[in-house]
């Protein structure tokens, strides 16, 4: 499929996530025009020479790199994956501190160029840095939000899938919350091809997704991304294609519903944070969550998500 007409994607940080992104997006053929920003001129411009050398393989794409900011000017996206990487044995709120510091320069020098773009954060911690975007951006919450959960639900889909032993697509599961360690599978509403998991049986008749393996796959959802950032020192395949899946709802205006993280002021007395809820996203950016059904025991967890992220919000000196 061809790129919107007139349509251009900007990608901050030509980094391992930033640049598997931009691959992504040239191979979904997402915008006639994908640029890669990055301070250091030398890999920004190795990284989008390599992509143009590939452009006869692909939907036609103009692709450009640069040092300079002011190559997004004009974006209908932007997609933020600058930020500080984690390390081996590093939680992504360890990260905050750091990455805050990087969007306080990077963000007032986007929007001065970029003012009407989507702004998609996807650098960690993303619930705190997507907070942090939208107080230094100025811009309205339906502009910037962050990629949240939509990876973690795509592994708890996957592993789901996995012990059922069918296709992931038919998994309906969605991970809620923080994207870390407080985030919260909703089993309550999860299903499989229409069944609801309590109810489901295998091929064989048997049940086969009790609690004890529900446990099991929501610390393995948890625990994949130190297993590999602790293998290969950072994670860039899912979450290059976990962006550009938004970015897509976005560009084609899909009003797709996506676990995205975005601000929730009021929100069921949660306090004022970003953290990730199904939300309907679609050419105008994020809107407010939609009515999602959740066991007063998932609600409980996803209060305590939020109250986690609020405090690293208040520890970095944000408001």
């Amino acid at each position: 499929m061809a790129g919107s007409a007139g349509s251009k994607l900007s990608i901050v940080g030509a980094g391992a996530v930033g640049s598997t992104t931009a691959y992504a997006a040239l191979l979904r053929g997402l915008a006639e025009t994908v640029t890669l920003y990055d301070v250091d001129a030398a890999r920004v411009h190795a990284e989008s020479l390599d992509l143009q050398h590939g452009m006869q393989f692909l939907q036609p794409a103009q692709v450009i790199g640069s040092d300079d900011p002011a190559v997004v000017a004009g974006s209908d996206v932007v997609i933020v994956t600058a930020g500080a990487k984690q390390k081996p044995g590093e939680s992504r709120l360890d990260l905050a501190e750091r990455s805050v510091e990087i969007m306080r320069s990077l963000m007032p020098k986007l929007v001065a160029h970029a003012p009407d773009a989507v702004y998609l954060m996807v650098s960690n911690p993303v619930d705190v840095i997507t907070y942090a975007a939208l107080q230094l951006s100025g811009l309205p919450r339906h502009q910037v939000f962050g990629s949240g959960t939509v990876l973690d639900s795509s592994r708890l889909r996957t592993l789901v899938a996995r012990h059922a032993g069918v296709a992931p697509q038919h998994v309906h599961a969605y991970i809620v919350g923080e994207h870390g360690d407080s985030e919260i599978p909703l089993w309550s509403e999860a299903s499989i091809g229409g069944v609801r998991l309590e109810r489901w049986r295998g091929v064989s008749g048997v049940a086969g997704l009790d609690e004890g393996i529900r446990a099991e796959i929501a610390k393995e959802v948890v625990a994949s991304a130190y297993t590999i950032v602790a293998g290969k020192g950072a994670t860039n395949y899912a979450i290059g294609l976990a962006s550009v899946e938004i970015a897509e709802a976005v560009l084609r205006n899909e009003r797709r519903i996506l676990p995205v993280s975005t601000l929730l002021q009021g929100y069921e007395g949660l306090p004022d944070v970003c953290l990730s809820l199904p939300c309907i996203v679609d050419g105008r950016g994020c809107s407010r969550p939609v009515d999602t059904e959740m066991s007063a025991e998932e609600r409980a967890a996803l209060a305590a998500s939020g109250h986690a992220i609020r405090a690293v919000i208040e520890r970095v000196g944000l408001q």
